[in-house]
């Protein structure tokens, strides 16, 4: 392509070579933009479709597609900045101190991601729902805490030990600790059961 593009450009008088040296760049940074937002569409959809399937959160789903929109966009911004002769190097630099920002933002916030990983294969997996009742369990099978979920977001499991909404405890506990526990989690007439032994 780049030996075509030169061949014409041989072949052309000055004033058409200096309009085709303006002109490709802007197409192709056009290109790239229609791409990345051909790839949003698809991110979109995709998501769109997960969500109905797997019952995903609403906020998981936005979460999902910022994430997605910076890392299209920006590689998109990058790439259209190397077409009007930026020097790769440079972006090269910009690219690594930016990683590594963002290495130390993931470690700084691990355990919110790992909360956030951990809602998601709540919902995949279907390990439990809201109205379930739950009992996680010491390693030596010791109960630790039991109760009726009450909710799930990205971050905790609302647990609800006794009474209701208005009058009694609830117990809001990490995600991420319902893959490092054994999880007990009552059916039909057990669950019936052990929610009013509960007080729930």
């Amino acid at each position: 392509m780049r030996k075509l593009l030169q061949s014409l450009h041989d072949r052309l008088p000055d004033w058409a070579a200096d309009w085709l040296d303006t002109l490709v760049p802007l197409l192709e940074v056009l290109l790239i933009s229609v791409a990345a937002w051909l790839a949003m569409r698809l991110a979109r959809h995709l998501m769109g479709r997960a969500s109905r399937t797997y019952g995903l959160p609403v906020s998981f789903a936005a979460l999902f597609l910022r994430v997605a929109a910076v890392l299209v966009y920006g590689g998109a911004l990058l790439w259209a900045l190397e077409r009007f002769g930026v020097s790769g190097t440079v972006l090269w630099t910009a690219f690594t101190g930016f990683a590594t920002v963002a290495a130390v933002a993931f470690f700084a916030v691990w355990s919110v991601l790992s909360n956030l990983f951990c809602a998601l294969l709540i919902y995949v997996t279907r390990a439990f729902r809201v109205g379930d009742v739950v009992e996680l369990l010491e390693p030596g099978g010791t109960p630790l805490v039991k109760g009726k979920v009450a909710d799930i977001n990205l971050v905790y499991t609302t647990l609800r030990e006794s009474g209701d909404a208005r009058n009694g405890t609830q117990l809001q506990l990490p995600n991420s600790l319902f893959f490092q526990r054994a999880l007990r989690r009552w059916h039909g007439d057990a669950a019936e059961t052990a929610g009013e032994a509960d007080g729930g």
